[in-house]
């Protein structure tokens, strides 16, 4: 686990600038660190960097950047492929000097060029440079688990884990890409291949970026919507066999992810998936497996007794921190230093406290990540099976209030709230991801927009808030349909991202055993009534985990935990808020409509428990707007 950065550029980089941009991801690797530049046919300079967290081959043979013994490869690396012993199985004939799977990446590629990917199984961002073609290579992992940024602009390619070290890059002009805008304000994250800059971009998951001569392109070489189709034209029919097979199939994942020369523990919050990855990596261990949970001193949002339950029963080495809002509130000021895009997921918040936690004990923590996205575990699951039921009573609902005479009474806008929705949810490439659309109005309104014949073009392309792609699934079914949407998005966008930046905000790796390129591949066979039966919703991979664990202890409504957005924004916030949001601030910054935010989040400070028009409802709109605020002024003043 690491953080890479480097550049091609025809431009003069000396090695104390390329180390500048390594350093501001020292918490990603505090073990070690290398920078190198070489030169490149036509003129280019090649610049790669690493910051190395340790976890397999602790020796300095693992040092990167890493070459191959002819030098004809170079690359840096951040992840961890899982199988890397048995491809090297594969690989006799190239000669090892270490451990770690970094030279197996090298060797697998002298041996299969490009296409050496589809054997990796992992998380991954991969840089490498071919010095025989003359060409560079920017590799993401399948469901995009590890980051990578890159910034294209005339003769500069300069790509990162993470924006820091792209905005060291000298002259690098960070222009806001405000087209993005809206949608962030809404979703609270920025998904792939959009990042807030202009020009910069994020390598989708499943994607490679080849640069050569000067000319770049990208292309997936694993994509959601092929594997599923691929996979879904083989169903597994008898429930027996899916259940078995997935089973073993994660039992391989979870002691694949076991392999360490650190310490390694598990993120325990003791609901389905969190338990079952524990469950199994326990039964793989010959001592007990270190579990780490976060408890909240309020009883309705505490799930932390049940995980208690979980690990005394399967006899871990359990951990438990409970904690109050004044410690919640204390990272506040940390979002935009670690998460250095705007992302306003507050969930965030409890990630990091647990990675501390866990990081006092251990390197490398499991998680339970992708279970409810692969095996329909959310409860918008459930709305959006109701909403496909309804949706031909929402089209007739919707063509009566839009005849004429109707129309101008404004007849749609009068009913109830989720009538008006369902009526309301035309747009067949958006069915699946229906919602308020007062709140879609007010994250359009809140972002000055500008014609397109700006100097910067940028301005004028405004993305819609929802994902406009939902009819490249070819699915009828709408869960399944916003299942893959979520795996496209909110999972790598939002889930990924969040638990990326906060482990590794103490250098700790987190590991994903149901995000494992097999468990992945094998859930699109096994069919959709097996993972939602009856309005069970994860069934199947329920079953298995009562193979494990009690069902009493398991079998429970899900808590959640919220940040009480409100009462800081209203509270402790509130003033910080209110310079954010003034007119004066607005007009200089130029991004956001001044008089509209200003009057908006002046409404929302002071409507209390109001009703919906009020704007008491709004908080996540608020702090989506706060957290892009207090990114900006670290990252656009100060930084």
């Amino acid at each position: 686990m690491c953080g890479i950065c480097g550049f091609v550029s025809k431009n003069s980089i000396k090695l104390e600038q390329l180390k500048a941009m390594n350093d501001t991801m020292y918490h990603r690797g505090p073990d070690d660190s290398g920078e190198e530049i070489y030169d490149m046919h036509g003129g280019y300079q090649v610049g790669f960097a690493q910051r190395r967290l340790s976890i397999l081959d602790l020796s300095s043979l693992g040092h990167q950047p890493m070459h191959s013994a002819d030098k004809r490869v170079t690359v840096v690396y951040n992840g961890e492929i899982y199988n890397y012993r048995e491809i090297r199985e594969e690989l006799s004939d190239y000669r090892f000097v270490s451990n770690c799977d970094t030279e197996v990446i090298i060797a697998a590629y002298l041996k299969w060029g490009i296409d050496c990917v589809q054997k990796f199984n992992g998380m991954f961002a991969i840089a490498l440079y071919d010095r025989e073609s003359n060409e560079i290579y920017l590799i993401r992992d399948r469901i995009g688990k590890k980051p990578l940024y890159y910034w294209q602009q005339a003769d500069n390619l300069v790509f990162a884990s993470e924006l820091k070290p792209i905005m060291t890059f000298p002259d690098f002009p960070k222009e806001i890409r405000r087209g993005v805008l809206s949608r962030y304000l809404y979703h609270q994250y920025i998904n792939a291949p959009d990042t807030i800059f202009k020009d910069v971009y994020k390598l989708e998951p499943g994607a490679i970026l080849r640069f050569r001569a000067g000319e770049i392109n990208v292309w997936k070489y694993w994509d959601i919507k092929q594997v599923y189709g691929r996979q879904i034209a083989n169903p597994i029919r008898s429930y027996d066999e899916a259940k078995e097979g997935l089973k073993e199939l994660l039992k391989q994942s979870v002691a694949a992810r076991m392999i360490s020369d650190v310490p390694l523990g598990a993120f325990l919050s003791g609901g389905y998936d969190s338990s079952l990855v524990t469950a199994i990596a326990q039964d793989c261990s010959d001592m007990p497996v270190k579990t780490f949970s976060i408890g909240f001193n309020e009883e309705k949002y505490n799930e932390a007794k049940y995980a208690k339950a979980v690990a005394e029963y399967l006899g871990t080495n359990h951990t438990e921190l409970y904690i109050d809002e004044k410690e919640m509130f204390a990272l506040v000021e940390s979002i935009p230093k670690y998460y250095d895009e705007p992302f306003a997921d507050s969930s965030q918040i409890a990630t990091m406290l647990v990675s501390e936690l866990a990081r006092r004990h251990v390197t490398v923590a499991l998680s339970g990540d992708g279970g409810d996205e692969f095996f329909c575990g959310y409860n918008v699951y459930e709305n959006v099976k109701q909403a496909q039921q309804l949706d031909v009573l929402g089209a007739m609902v919707h063509g009566i209030c839009n005849m004429p005479g109707f129309k101008q009474l404004r007849m749609e806008e009068r009913l109830p709230f989720k009538v008006r929705v369902i009526a309301g949810n035309r747009e067949k490439e958006s069915k699946t991801q229906f919602g308020s659309g007062s709140y879609i109005e007010k994250a359009t309104r809140m972002v000055k927009y500008v014609s397109s014949g700006s100097d910067n073009p940028d301005e004028g392309k405004r993305l819609p808030v929802h994902y406009l792609i939902e009819s490249g699934y070819n699915v009828k079914d709408w869960q399944i349909r916003r299942m893959l949407l979520d795996m496209d998005t909110y999972l790598p966008g939002d889930i990924l991202c969040k638990v990326d930046r906060a482990s590794m905000k103490y250098s700790l790796e987190s590991r994903c055993p149901i995000l494992d390129k097999d468990v992945m591949e094998f859930s699109y066979r096994i069919p959709h009534e097996f993972k939602y039966k009856n309005g069970d919703k994860k069934h199947i991979l329920k079953d298995i985990a009562y193979d494990y664990i009690p069902k009493e202890l398991l079998d429970r409504p899900k808590v959640g935990f919220g940040v009480p957005l409100d009462k800081w924004l209203r509270g402790p916030l509130q003033e910080q808020l209110l310079d954010y949001s003034s007119y004066d601030y607005l007009n200089r910054q130029g991004i956001f409509d001044a008089g509209y935010v200003s009057d908006m989040i002046g409404s929302y400070i002071i409507t209390g428990d109001a009703g919906p028009a009020t704007g008491a409802n709004y908080s996540k709109l608020a702090w989506s707007f706060f957290v892009f605020q207090q990114w900006y002024q670290h990252y656009c003043e100060t930084f």
